[in-house]
């Protein structure tokens, strides 16, 4: 289904880099997944759901947490939904690719799916603040957190390979937010998240800039002791780019050029002979004449 999870890009910085001890801890689940048949697309849309349950309850913790409770209890207790939350849309993000990889079940659709839900995840999360914190300020936040998957998309569409990680990406930003639960740090942790997402752009896009130059200029350079060919140029005999020029042998039954002994005239090809009931002078032009026909100026 999805392709881009298992793209070939380097880890990158944050919590990413233990994306594969997470990917060996899972294994048994996605090998209970495959006996039973689930289809890629169905974890897609439970980690989306998974996302949307974790913004709701972030958005009602004020009215529902209880207030007798001690306030370090109480923002645990606001927490650990969130974070089971997350932790969820995290282990489903990671399972639709690796299971439709797994089973032989990837495809183009299932790529676009998978990065729409990743999005739609995303945003659904940065909502469950918009009854917490300036409208503004969430805006901000739920732009830039999509901006380092753009940035990461627009380099694999131009040859490069997919890039993840930190400093502050997908996982980042699901722990600031179980930590925004347990704190009530709304404001700040917003203002984290958007400012850590777009710096997370900023350097996929330089990292990209510089990978794709060097790529660029790997597929410019010449082959070491091969001069560069100018446009119609014809290709030099053993060139394994062009077919080996011949050269016709001489027939010894063709006429020889008159004046020009040992040249064979070409068929077509203007040849010179002296003029009719003259010599042939230095200086003088000489008539032209195809084929033996005289042609007089």
């Amino acid at each position: 289904m999805n392709a881009s999870s298992g793209s070939s890009g380097s880890p990158g910085p944050g919590l990413y880099a233990l994306k594969p001890w997470y990917a060996r801890k899972l294994s048994g689940v996605r090998r209970a997944l495959a006996r039973r048949g689930v289809s890629p697309d169905t974890l897609t849309a439970a980690g989306v759901v998974c996302a949307a349950a974790a913004g709701a309850i972030l958005a009602w913790l004020p009215t529902w947490l209880p207030t007798w409770l001690p306030a370090p209890l109480a923002a645990l207790l606001a927490a650990l939904p969130v974070a089971l939350l997350l932790a969820a849309r995290l282990a489903f993000a990671n399972l639709d690719g690796a299971l439709a990889r797994d089973t032989g079940r990837t495809t183009r659709r299932g790529a676009l799916l998978n990065e729409l839900g990743d999005r739609a995840a995303d945003l659904a999360v940065i909502a469950g603040f918009l009854p917490l914190a300036p409208l503004w300020l969430v805006a901000t936040a739920a732009l830039a957190s999509t901006l380092p998957s753009w940035v990461s998309l627009a380099g694999a569409a131009a040859g490069a390979p997919r890039l993840n990680g930190g400093p502050v990406g997908k996982t980042e930003r699901c722990a600031l937010v179980v930590v925004a639960a347990a704190s009530g740090w709304w404001v700040p942790i917003l203002a984290v998240i958007a400012a850590g997402s777009a710096l997370t752009a900023g350097t996929r896009c330089v990292r990209l800039w510089r990978e794709l130059g060097e790529a660029g200029r790997l597929e410019g350079v010449a082959v070491p002791g091969q001069q560069p060919r100018a446009l119609g140029e014809p290709t030099a005999p053993g060139s394994p780019t062009a077919p080996e020029q011949q050269q016709a042998p001489r027939d010894p039954k063709a006429p020889e050029t008159p004046g020009r002994p040992g040249q064979v005239e070409a068929a077509g090809q203007p040849v010179t002979c002296p003029a009719p009931g003259r010599a042939s002078a230095p200086g003088r032009s000489e008539t032209p004449a195809v084929r033996g026909e005289l042609r007089v100026r």
